[in-house]
């Protein structure tokens, strides 16, 4: 009763891209992590680590999606949560309510975007 996209080990296509995907991200994050702290801290413009996390955790999502895997809730979540932080690092002089209505938007207006119907 296996399926085409199944293996012998019961293990579905996107279940294989989803680990790799998860361990690439991880290979990414601690790579970045371990440059940024070889480097001298006067050559690193401030929020640097905040907006290289963003970038991978969204950019993870963004592919998780275009590959037709469901995105994964704490990443994207965590992903956000370095957003904000950076945004209100590179402009601190921008109220934080305001910078949290902007992004409590962009997720309302994203949600429906990253969510497929389902087929009746």
């Amino acid at each position: 009763m296996t399926t085409e996209s199944q293996s012998a080990f019961g293990s579905t296509r996107n279940d294989r891209l989803s680990r790799r995907l998860h361990d690439v991200t991880w290979g990414l994050l601690l790579l970045m992590t371990g440059v940024i702290w070889q480097l001298p801290s006067s050559d690193i413009p401030d929020g640097t680590w905040l907006f290289g996390v963003t970038a991978i955790l969204l950019g993870l999502n963004v592919v998780r999606y275009v590959k037709g895997i469901g995105v994964n809730g704490p990443s994207l979540g965590l992903g956000l949560v370095a957003l904000f932080v950076w945004l209100t690092r590179i402009a601190p002089d921008r109220p934080l309510l305001g910078v949290c209505f902007i992004l409590i938007g962009v997720g309302l207006l994203v949600k429906p975007l990253l969510t497929r119907p389902r087929e009746a």
